[in-house]
């Protein structure tokens, strides 16, 4: 009987050490937080400063979105909505939110230009039309990104569409469907973000963090399950895998799914890129574990957190390991769990090298080496004012960076999604995970990387877009460049002229052309804003291959600025397209009212040419600070100014046709 007691306490001993060990192996992790998500087609976003409990002691200031501590609320988009966005400021800074990946128009995009005041609201509006991939939303004011992004400000972008929703993929969010937002942070002595100096603080974190979280571990079920990755580092790559080297599929890049998996055991993955994996739990008995990790141990010389500093400039304690991003505990499979990877996903047609019609180069350079500017682009600083580059709209272009410099870098380019045709002159060079949608693209030293784009859909000549490196640190440091799309075409080899000429209320329009032997007529096409059109009038032609003059006349333009073009049509219904001419009918089109006026809760215009167009709007207070901007406001249905206090504002209006500014007074009673 004493035996059995023994051998009883012995094994509840064992027992008890063995609860206790696996009560300190769970309790060494934290839950992964999943972010919340808003979906729909009107979206609130406050950034403001709040406060976050990363380690023992001071709480961290930190910058978030909404009621968050860390990040923002993932955004649930659907093709083909028009989605409206609210952004309010509350930051003490002046802040931007860029819309990463979204194809829309440059003065919605929110780059450096599109600035919101603090104690501002900018309200911006697009149509949808990306592909169903992991996009993400971030601040871009220029020398404040890296500040703004250390904070924590920024969130997911999830775009669906019927092509992605006629797939048995996992698709429920926080479950088998899991957002990972990967950075790291180091802290000082009371537990505040260090930002690099490029002297002595280094540009990487010493902490982890996914999701905000660190050490962060989550329960999946044991099925295949879905992980949306976002490098949202300052510097960082990483090169992601499982700890038992298990096959995990690659089943989409930054602007939609690829057309068939790719079965890999790494994956490298720069600052700005987002990757979509599948990864099979399936076989793992319920009660396990395994970790999703980067192996960054051992990797060249140039791979960013490669390197063997474990502190100062360059340094960190994440330098060069192999470290744990996430550990993952295996639970029971779900209702409806995916079993299996499809094996066809979609049916992108791609862009190819011959497909472009303008190449044009870009050369990574040393910088002025003075605060964080080490690198730029072909010698030249970004600049506010300048225009690095004029893209034509419809162009199809090839471009090639080249990184002739010490160290990687993480190339992005605004508005277009591209397909990537060679690695160092070579199509066969390309890595197997990057032959999808892209906007951003892995950029090591001393090689070069070559992709074609469509500038299509929108072209605005004030508001430009940029490209840079995603690093924000080389970014503030003025590695980027700027573009703007024009809407513009040179005349046909075989139109010698094209001119438009206002007399006594009526506008003629007059062209010379030769050779025209096969053209059968010209058709007179206006518009009011230069991208809607319409046919008021069709000239048949000479079909002679001598020299011609041809004349129409509008006898009723448009009030305010009318728009021509010709189009040119032969015997085979083929047709191309003059140059644009305008004409202002009156100098005194811009001119609107505004009522009621004083107004409690909402604002209406009325504008004396109906096809007018507000370009942007401003509503400024007394003393002189921006509370909305509004960049091409839809004011149908009026101004809702129900959140502005009693006194007297006034309303900034650019025109869309002549880029001229009329201010008007309100009161608000």
């Amino acid at each position: 009987m004493q035996l059995f007691k023994l051998r009883h306490s012995i094994s509840v001993s064992i027992l008890f050490i063995l609860l206790l060990c696996n009560s300190k192996a769970i309790s060494q992790y934290n839950t992964l937080w999943i972010p919340d998500t808003l979906s729909g087609t009107t979206f609130n976003l406050t950034i403001k400063d709040t406060f976050a409990q990363f380690k023992k002691g001071n709480q961290t200031i930190t910058g978030a979105i909404n009621n968050n501590k860390f990040w923002g609320p993932t955004l649930i988009f659907n093709q083909g909505d028009t989605v409206h966005m609210s952004v309010t400021n509350k930051l003490n800074d002046s802040t931007t939110i860029h819309w990463h990946g979204m194809h829309l128009p440059a003065v919605m995009d929110g780059g450096p230009h599109q600035v919101i005041p603090a104690g501002t609201t900018w309200q911006p509006y697009w149509k949808v039309v990306n592909k169903a991939s992991t996009y993400w939303y971030h601040p871009h004011l220029h020398n404040m990104t890296m500040s703004h992004l250390t904070k924590g400000i920024g969130g997911l972008i999830i775009v669906r569409d019927a092509e992605e929703a006629a797939l048995a993929l996992p698709r429920t969010y926080g479950v088998d469907d899991i957002p990972l937002v990967v950075t790291s942070r180091s802290f000082d002595a009371s537990n505040a973000f260090t930002m690099t100096d490029n002297k002595t603080i280094s540009e990487y974190g010493d902490t982890l963090l996914t999701n905000g979280v660190t050490r962060a571990q989550i329960s999946l079920p044991k099925q295949y399950v879905r992980f949306r990755i976002l490098n949202a580092e300052i510097e960082r790559g990483y090169n992601i895998g499982f700890s038992d080297n298990r096959i995990f599929y690659v089943i989409g890049t930054d602007g939609g799914l690829l057309n068939t998996p790719v079965a890999l055991t790494r994956v490298t993955l720069m600052v700005g890129e987002r990757v979509e994996i599948m990864v099979n739990l399936g076989n793992d008995a319920v009660g396990s574990s395994l970790n999703l990790m980067s192996y960054n141990n051992g990797l060249a010389f140039g791979f960013p957190g490669a390197e063997p500093n474990k502190s100062g400039l360059n340094g960190s304690y994440l330098n060069n390991l192999n470290f744990n991003i996430l550990h993952i505990n295996v639970v029971a499979a779900t209702a409806n769990a995916i079993t299996s990877v499809p094996t066809k996903l979609a049916n992108n047609t791609y862009w190819s090298a011959s497909d472009a019609t303008v190449s044009r180069s870009l050369t990574v350079t040393a910088g002025s080496g003075v605060g964080l500017s080490e690198f730029y682009f072909d010698n030249t600083a970004f600049v506010y004012n300048t225009i690095n580059k004029t893209v034509i709209l419809n162009n199809i272009e090839k471009w090639t960076i080249t990184n002739s410099q010490i160290f990687t870098h993480a190339f992005h380019i605004h508005d277009v999604e591209f397909k990537v045709v060679a690695r160092n002159g070579s199509a066969s060079s390309i890595y197997s995970w990057e032959t999808g949608w892209k906007d951003v693209l892995y950029l090591p030293k001393g090689e070069s990387v070559s992709f074609v784009a469509k500038f299509d859909d929108y072209s605005d000549s004030i508001h430009p877009y940029m490209y840079h490196c995603h690093f924000s640190n080389h970014e503030d440091g003025g590695m980027m460049g700027q573009f703007v799309v024009k809407n513009t075409s040179s005349l046909p080899l075989s139109l010698l002229s094209f001119t438009t000429v206002l007399a006594d209320k009526e506008v003629s329009v007059k062209w010379t052309t030769a050779n025209l032997i096969s053209t059968k007529s010209f058709a007179i096409e206006r518009s009011a804003d230069g991208i809607n059109w319409s046919q008021i009038g069709t000239v048949s032609s000479n079909n002679s291959a001598s020299i011609n003059t041809y004349s129409y006349t509008d006898v009723a333009p448009l009030f305010g600025i009318n728009y021509y073009r010709l189009k040119m049509v032969d015997n085979n219904a083929n047709f191309t397209y003059s140059n644009v001419q305008s004409v202002e009918t009156t100098s005194n089109a811009f001119q609107f009212k505004v009522y009621p006026n004083p107004a409690k809760s909402r604002l209406y215009f009325n504008f004396t040419d109906p096809t007018y167009e507000v370009y942007y709007m401003r509503v400024v207070n007394q003393l002189g600070k921006t509370i909305f901007m509004l960049p091409r406001p839809q004011l149908q249905s009026g101004l809702d100014i129900s959140t502005l206090a009693k006194g007297t504002y006034f309303l900034q209006v650019t025109d869309e046709k002549t880029k001229k500014t009329v201010t008007k007074e309100f009161i608000v009673n």
